[in-house]
């Protein structure tokens, strides 16, 4: 019997002999009056005359972290998830049964103290125990002894062991609650209303991405989750609502990297009477507005490089951006062939379509992307690889869209809104044309969203922000898997405690 398998069985034991003795192991609640972080905050700045003046009785719930035994004395420390308080647990203040539970303490435990705060002569803050509650016995210890755990896989597939042992993961997905709850407030505050639209679709839309598919039993009919809310936010405008927001999840069947996850977070929002270039102005306020309810500050610390947010922004079009950013020759960027030629000079993956378009895009993004580190605008898209954006005024081969690139990433897509249904059906059209070559990812003709369009859509602009992309950035973590809770894994074979290192 390995270490752990011994552990696991001494627990097991422990726990049916308070079974026998008649503990409720894990009761229904427990009445409390603060958690530990809560209690560090009323009293934190109490002396130990001022606690002995005060009188504070408590009652205070956690998880066992640390036990330290010297005879009839026990220090323990009593964790909430944020901050501990240590616990001052003597035996002549606790009846029998209470004591026989302090003398079983086993790390991870659950357990509930009423007790009076005080201060031991070493100044700290504790807990003297009177009662003690086990609200709920843990089986398992905690991975390496509550010093951490170390194994990056291990964290994602175990998110609430992550959680347990390594506080800065808790730190982390408060940060991103508090970024998504200002994303709110500064939409709010400008009279954009926030909306829900269908998360499954009859005709997967908004976004040039593979979906997943499922079926509806009741109605025999096959779905897609949704690749992005767009086409549907926009029906909003035709129906009169010039200002809506959407922070939603999508799922797009493509592949997995440090940037990627099939399932996402984004936020997407629309605004009747105005461009892309309204958009870039509020773009540059969103986002230092976020920096600094959220961080305090206009800076973002990101692989050891400081990025400042301040705008204005740099802003290129997607050739100025090459030739002065990608060192990419002038010469070779107004033709399908020239682009080709580079792009297999350079070894660089080829897209499915070779259309004009979709070549220079490819090039863009092998030669410039590594280099945008501080806010930058990438401006003017073509036309096939944009279908759902207005052509530029003056030059009908690219569209009056942007993408914001932060710390060598794409964080926004947006773009002035197509509202010509002719012009919009004809795109789809392209589209389909390019998925009969090949592309798999090519957009879907929507005919209801045509017929939308035919009533009259006011001119708009929309954006998308992808909020875990603005969450590595925000906390400085370098892979998208850090930042959601429950990332995709590929299933694993269900190790037997004797093969687990970890917990």
């Amino acid at each position: 019997m390995s270490e752990l398998d011994q552990q696991i069985a001494n627990r097991r034991q422990k726990r049916e002999a308070l079974a026998a003795a008649g503990v409720e192991l894990y009761p229904h609640r427990f009445e409390h009056d603060l958690e530990t972080s809560a209690v560090h905050a009323q009293y934190g700045d109490k002396s130990a005359e001022e606690l002995t003046e005060l009188e504070v009785k408590l009652r205070v719930p956690g998880r066992i972290t640390a036990v330290r035994r010297q005879g009839k004395l026990v220090f323990a420390d009593l964790h909430d998830g944020r901050q501990k308080l240590q616990l001052f647990l003597r035996k002549n203040r606790l009846s029998e049964p209470a004591w026989n539970l302090v003398k079983d303490f086993d790390l991870g435990d659950l357990v509930g103290i009423t007790g009076t705060l005080m201060r031991t002569r070493m100044g700290e803050l504790s807990l003297a125990g009177e009662e003690v509650v086990l609200l709920a016995k843990a089986l398992r210890p905690l991975p390496e002894k509550w010093k951490g755990l170390k194994d990056v896989e291990l964290r994602y597939r175990r998110r609430y062991l992550d959680l347990l042992v390594n506080p800065e993961t808790r730190q982390l997905f408060e940060t991103r609650a508090a970024l998504v709850g200002s994303c709110r407030r500064f939409f709010d505050a400008r009279d954009f209303l926030e909306v829900e639209t269908p998360m499954m679709q009859a005709i997967p839309g908004g976004a040039m991405a593979r979906p997943f598919m499922t079926h509806h039993n009741a109605l025999d009919i096959d779905l897609y989750l949704r690749i992005a809310p767009e086409l549907y936010l926009k029906r909003l405008l035709v129906g009169g609502i010039p200002r809506v927001y959407e922070i939603n999840r999508n799922f797009r069947n493509e592949g997995i990297s440090t940037q990627h996850n099939p399932e996402f977070t984004m936020l997407e929002f629309y605004w009747a009477w105005a461009d892309y270039h309204d958009l870039m102005t509020l773009t540059e306020e969103l986002i230092v507005s976020l920096a600094e309810e959220v961080l305090g500050r206009s800076t973002l610390t990101w692989k050891g490089e400081e990025i400042d947010l301040r705008p204005p922004w740099p802003r290129y079009t997607m050739r100025e951006a090459m030739i002065e950013l990608g060192g990419v020759d002038p010469a070779i960027l107004d033709d399908a062939g020239g682009l080709l030629a580079e792009l297999e000079r350079r070894e660089s993956e080829l897209p499915p379509a070779r259309g004009y378009g979709n070549l220079l895009m490819a090039l863009f993004e092998a030669t410039v992307e590594e280099h945008l580190v501080r806010p930058t605008f990438i401006c003017d898209h073509p036309v096939e690889v944009s279908p759902l954006a207005k052509q530029r005024r003056d030059d009908p081969r690219f569209t009056e869209r942007f993408e914001l690139y932060v710390g060598g990433m794409e964080l926004v897509n947006a773009f002035s809104e197509l509202n010509d249904p002719d012009v919009q059906a004809a795109r789809f059209r392209q589209q389909l044309e390019a998925r009969a070559a090949g592309d798999e990812e090519a957009h879907v003709f929507d005919d209801d969203y045509i017929r939308a369009l035919e009533h009259g859509m006011p001119p708009a602009a929309g954006e998308g922000v992808g909020i875990d992309r603005l969450v590595m950035l925000f906390t400085d973590n370098a892979s998208i898997r850090d930042v959601i809770l429950f990332p995709l894994l590929r299933p694993k074979r269900e190790r037997t405690s004797s093969e687990e290192s970890g917990g």
